[in-house]
């Protein structure tokens, strides 16, 4: 039914912004030969770019990789009973009792959170496993809404698992021994992630989100509703740094107990924060919680990275807006197996 595509598409569905990238084929080595952005709630704009967008292959569709956030996406890394990982009701055990999840429900895959390869339940050695999924109705949901976008979803990833392994490897190409932070902020909760070039060393999500602000925002400011506290903390037109502190205090309560564990643990401290799926008009969070932790922002060095893995910008094509926003669309067409990134891996 599908023909033969002639070149390739990755598209980050993220909970702010849709971000787009048209390649020269799906496989590096390949040149990015456009980016583009549309707002979360624009799809009349990708679509109406899709229809008219180069390289669709006979069917019309944009063959595409798709990297998506679901509410209810499971990103979490657990520790194995080795005596019991080759039992097969093992895993559903651990969904249902440790993450109260229904693993029938559930599509679920299991990798390793080292290199993010797959999780060899049969060789019952590996102690650690990072547990991957989302609701098996979301997938159908998200199939049907790409394929009225005009994008035939050629793979569809959790943009989490994408991002992760492009720090991973963005930490491990800087030759960076420093631990990081990373926050994925959704309306009602917060992933919280610590990785290093090692790997992904703790997962957890906090169940406070960016909503739970509105509330500081009104009672600060003494507006009448949360309705109008939404809007005004939403639109750009007010400075909340100054009470950055009372509005990310919940937040931080959490993140401190995490950190301090961590650091207990291993010995290592965090050298940086990254807070992703936040919108431009939020953008002061970040600066807001680093400080706060009395650490750096994460600043990507996106271009020479991408170019050690056999990923370059044609000319004329730039990143809009910091580096960072686009970790994990380039994570998608990222393949670990190219360029010099690997070279040292295999060596």
């Amino acid at each position: 039914m599908f023909g033969k595509k002639t070149k390739g598409f990755c598209v980050d569905f993220g909970d702010q912004a849709m971000l787009l990238a048209r390649l020269s084929q799906e496989e590096p080595p390949l040149v990015v030969e456009e980016l583009k952005e549309f707002a979360a709630s624009d799809v009349d704009g990708l679509q109406a770019y899709l229809k008219g967008a180069e390289g669709k292959g006979p069917t019309g569709y944009a063959h595409a990789r798709c990297g998506i956030y679901p509410p209810r996406r499971l990103i979490r890394r657990h520790t194995m009973d080795l005596k019991r990982v080759k039992e097969p009701a093992y895993v559903p055990e651990v969904l249902a009792q440790t993450f109260r999840v229904e693993a029938e429900k559930f599509t679920t895959l299991l990798l390793n959170p080292a290199d993010g390869s797959e999780y060899d339940a049969t060789k019952g050695n590996q102690k650690e496993a990072l547990f991957c999924g989302m609701p098996a109705e979301d997938i159908i949901l998200w199939q049907d809404k790409m394929l009225e976008l005009g994008v035939y979803p050629e793979r569809l990833e959790l943009g989490t698992v994408a991002t992760l392994g492009a720090l991973v490897s963005h930490q491990k190409f800087k030759q960076s021994k420093t631990p990081l932070l990373l926050l994925e902020m959704g309306d009602e909760a917060t992933q919280c992630f610590i990785l290093t070039a090692d790997g992904v060393d703790i997962s957890r999500p906090i169940a406070s989100g960016v909503s739970a602000m509105i509330p500081v925002v009104q009672k600060e400011l003494g507006l009448k509703d949360e309705e109008s506290a939404k809007k005004l903390f939403y639109s750009n037109t007010f400075d909340f740094t100054s009470m950055g502190g009372a509005l990310i205090k919940k937040l931080l309560k959490e993140l401190q107990s995490s950190i301090g564990f961590y650091e207990v643990q291993t010995g290592q401290s965090i050298g940086a924060v990254l807070c992703t799926q936040l919108p431009p008009s939020l953008a002061w969070l970040s600066p807001t919680i680093a400080g706060a932790l009395g650490v750096s922002p994460f600043k990507a060095e996106l271009l020479p990275w991408a170019q050690s893995l056999g990923l370059t910008l044609a000319p004329g094509v730039t990143f809009p807006g910091p580096d960072e926003r686009w970790l994990g669309l380039f994570g998608l067409m990222a393949s670990y197996n190219h360029g010099s990134v690997a070279a040292e891996q295999k060596g």
